[in-house]
């Protein structure tokens, strides 16, 4: 957990396909870098404001691991199954 806490923004939370209603509370913003063909998502918080703000609307963080000098949390919600 001592890394969470040393970490600071921006933050990557989404691609172009991610839920624009959970982007939207996250205040997060649309971007495209120069040279690549797809956008992602950041918001200027810390990866644990993130994490503590997506906590609230019912996710929970399945594992985490680094990647280089990138850390990358997976995350799941339940949901409603329709039968």
């Amino acid at each position: 957990n001592s890394v969470v806490f040393q970490e600071t923004g921006p933050t990557m939370v989404g691609d172009e396909y991610s839920d624009p209603a959970i982007m939207n509370y996250l205040g997060a913003r649309k971007t495209t870098m120069l040279g690549n063909n797809f956008s992602e998502y950041h918001v200027d918080d810390s990866p644990r404001l993130v994490l503590d703000k997506l906590e609230k609307i019912g996710f929970r963080v399945v594992t985490m691991t680094g990647v280089g000098q990138t850390l990358v949390w997976c995350m799941y919600k339940e949901t409603d199954c329709i039968t």
